[in-house]
């Protein structure tokens, strides 16, 4: 555990990627060389974790506007009153799959994705809801180097389809079958967009492997087997254990992860109890 010099503290994970953020009051504005300090401790750990912040939905607001400009939610519908605050919301009795469950990178279909993602647990089951995030840094410099020479100029196709097309996983069935977290899904979910799948941070200058099975459907101009076979591949590869770090929720938690050099997925295991978080997507800054 390190202090830093605005007076909050640092501890490291024992883990691939994260630190836990400590003394800080996330309920009172910052100022500006605490929000840059947090920032440097973002880009360096990846995932910041806040424990113990009983945060309104305007603080909330207010904090992850400090660390960027607002992004968009294509597919989530926002919180009456709050434009940009979206629910992940499961209630007790709910039996549809868990939502986000495939490992992704939010919104990696985006032609501009989004920087960082907030997270507030808000109720929190006694057990399971835990979120697994895979450090792609990691997996992008544990590759053989034949295969980065394959991929370094490799673009991925990235698709929103196979989660919020109409028969998609949170598409109309999904619906039907009474799903609690506002999902709309939409035709405009079938297009793609090209992303680098070897992806440089615009930030730290690193490389991080950009693909996951959530949105990757294969690599432009690749003859299909090529594309299925690495996609395979990749997708075993860059959730390797010693990449990985599971993550334990508890109320009134706070994360903020950088989407450019991390995937996640979600777990389930909390059947029959209630769950909500608060979420909103951060842009990158101009």
């Amino acid at each position: 555990m390190n202090t830093n010099p605005k007076g909050f503290t640092i501890e490291k994970n024992d883990a691939p990627l994260g630190a836990v953020i400590r003394d800080i009051d996330l309920t009172q504005p910052l100022d500006s060389g605490t929000l840059n300090a947090l920032r440097h401790a973002w880009l360096q750990h990846q995932l910041l974790v806040f424990p113990y912040q009983h945060l309104s939905i305007t603080d909330l607001e207010r904090f992850a506007h400090g660390m960027g400009p607002y992004g968009e939610d294509p597919y989530f519908e926002a919180m009456p009153g709050h434009p940009h605050v979206a629910q992940v919301r499961r209630e007790a009795n709910e039996t549809t799959r868990i939502f986000a469950e495939a490992w992704h990178s939010d919104w990696s279909f985006m032609a501009s994705p989004p920087a960082a993602t907030a997270l507030l647990g808000s109720i929190i089951p006694p057990h399971g809801g835990n979120t697994l995030f895979a450090n792609q840094y990691a997996a992008w410099d544990a590759l053989p180097d034949d295969v980065k020479n394959r991929l370094r100029h490799a673009m991925g196709i990235h698709s929103a389809r196979r989660g919020y097309a109409r028969d998609g996983a949170y598409g109309e069935k999904d619906r039907e079958a009474g799903r609690s977290m506002a999902i709309k899904y939409d035709d405009s979910a079938l297009k793609t967009q090209l992303q680098p799948v070897a992806r440089v941070h615009p930030e730290t200058g690193r490389i991080a492997l950009y693909v996951s099975p959530g949105y990757t459907l294969g690599i432009e101009g690749w003859s299909p087997k090529e594309s299925d076979d690495m996609m395979m591949y990749l997708f075993q590869h860059q959730t390797r254990p010693e990449f990985v770090y599971s993550h334990r929720w508890s109320t009134d938690m706070l994360l903020l992860w950088d989407n450019r050099c991390l995937i996640h997925a979600a777990t389930g295991g909390y059947e029959g109890h209630r769950r909500l978080l608060h979420r909103i997507t951060i842009a990158e800054r101009s």
